[in-house]
């Protein structure tokens, strides 16, 4: 049962969330020559400028040499139930369809296609969820590597919160992409997407880091995105971004397109989020998160200030929550403005969810809320995680 209470209209922007070089120009700034040129003296210049080219950008052929053989194609088929008609057993429509009404309830086999990197010599390779299925229950999954060699993978798990799934494959000396430290990442950083767009394998794009920590885009419910503007189209999921020093610093999952092609915002998963991911999966087969029960956050804007009578400040509203959950036990209630978690500052709903997710399951949250006007402190019991589809736009 759910004690809601109406805090806030949200406005909501349709977006079309797919699986996604810009060319860059330089202004020359204008140069005012005080003095008269000789012809003679201009000669030797304008040879010396033809025989040494421009560079366009950085050099990333030693990354991309070092780094493509590990990043595989992956095909997966999945079986899918149609949904049966509600109308089968309706004369009308048994006079068109006959005998084949139950065709809408007959199963189908899905395809998909996409990426992944070879994380283990041994063969573990990471990839995203939406590639092998959306629950990780592909019938058939395939790795392409090497020359043209396919390898039937076994699904280790799989994590709908960050759209990321493990395989294992049998086999031995793969090429690796070493792990990169996301944390290091810097906003114009270039960064080199490796992936199979299109079924063309082992593609290269360049681009660079447009931003960090992206967060509320609605693709996953954890969100801690890389943004970058590397080419990244529709095959390229759970391809690779790999930084100058070729090593693995995200994980490319989804792209903002009004077109469903590349419009320069791709999101890649950070390439220490993954490793927190992978480690759970091949110890646990599922990620471990903590939870304070079902906990519905909104925004804090001027208007609903208002309405709940408190000062603009930074925060979340609770908007609705469970009576059995945690945090409705402990004393938070709807209406109550979040303020800190932990003593970290809470600015949206996106940075909650993250901040209880990664608390240790067993240990106390000190939730900061604002209530009539008034500061107080809730201390909240952090529960396991149970895990719920993700819902996907």
């Amino acid at each position: 049962m759910l004690k809601s209470v109406s805090v806030a209209g949200l406005l909501a922007a349709g977006v079309l969330v797919g699986v996604v070089l810009s060319g860059r120009t330089t202004e020359t700034p204008d140069v005012i020559a005080h003095a008269p040129i000789s012809a003679a003296a201009v000669e030797p210049v304008a040879e010396q400028a033809a025989a040494t080219p421009v560079a366009a950008g950085p050099d990333f052929t030693r990354v991309a040499e070092r780094t493509v053989r590990a990043v595989t194609n992956i095909s997966s088929v999945q079986v899918v139930q149609r949904q049966a008609s509600p109308f089968a057993n309706d004369p009308f429509f048994q006079y068109f369809f006959g005998d084949q009404g139950d065709v809408f309830g007959r199963s189908r086999a899905e395809q998909s296609l996409g990426s992944g990197v070879v994380i283990s010599a041994d063969g573990y390779v990471v990839t995203n969820n939406h590639v092998i299925g959306e629950d990780g229950s592909a019938a058939d999954v395939t790795v392409t590597v090497g020359e043209h060699r396919d390898v039937k993978a076994k699904v280790i798990g799989v994590d709908s919160w960050t759209d990321l799934g493990l395989l294992k494959i049998d086999a031995t000396n793969l090429p690796v992409i070493p792990w990169g430290d996301s944390s290091k990442l810097k906003v114009a950083e270039w960064v080199m997407a490796v992936g199979n767009p299109f079924s063309l394998n082992q593609t290269v794009t360049l681009g660079v880091v447009s931003a960090l920590g992206r967060a509320n885009v609605g693709i996953t419910q954890y969100e801690d995105f890389i943004q970058t503007d590397a080419a990244i189209n529709p095959g390229n999921s759970g391809g690779a971004l790999i930084n100058g020093r070729g090593e693995l610093v995200g994980i490319n999952t989804a792209i903002f397109s009004q077109s469903g092609g590349y419009q320069g915002i791709g999101f890649a998963v950070p390439s220490n989020l993954v490793r927190r991911v992978v480690d759970d999966l091949q110890k646990f087969g599922k990620v471990r998160r903590g939870s304070i029960g079902y906990v519905e956050v909104i925004p804090l804007t001027a208007r609903i200030a208002g309405e709940l009578r408190a000062p603009k400040v930074d925060g979340i509203v609770v908007n609705q929550m469970a009576r059995e959950s945690a945090a409705y036990r402990a004393g938070l209630e709807p209406g109550d403005i979040i303020l800190s978690v932990n003593g970290t500052v809470i600015a949206d709903p996106s940075q909650f969810v993250r901040q209880i997710s990664d608390s240790s399951i067993g240990s106390t949250a000190r939730v900061e809320i604002l209530r009539d006007g008034k500061r107080s402190t809730v201390r909240i019991p952090i529960e396991a995680q149970q895990e719920r589809r993700a819902r996907r736009r």
